[in-house]
């Protein structure tokens, strides 16, 4: 299993998220923050992830 870094669009911490299968990709999930538990969308495309919040 492969994962990458996000940092949190509203905390600005890192933290590491499993990537999906690349035949999944590109691909878009609602993720809470593994530090502030904030809400985010964590788009998934080309084995990169990258994190936004939901007002963007």
């Amino acid at each position: 299993m492969e994962f990458a870094t996000v940092t949190c669009p509203t905390c600005f911490e890192c933290f590491d998220v499993a990537l999906p299968m690349a035949d999944e990709q590109p691909a878009e999930i609602d993720y809470d923050c593994e530090i502030c538990c904030r809400p985010m969308i964590i788009a998934f495309c080309d084995g990169i992830a990258e994190a936004r919040g939901l007002a963007e």
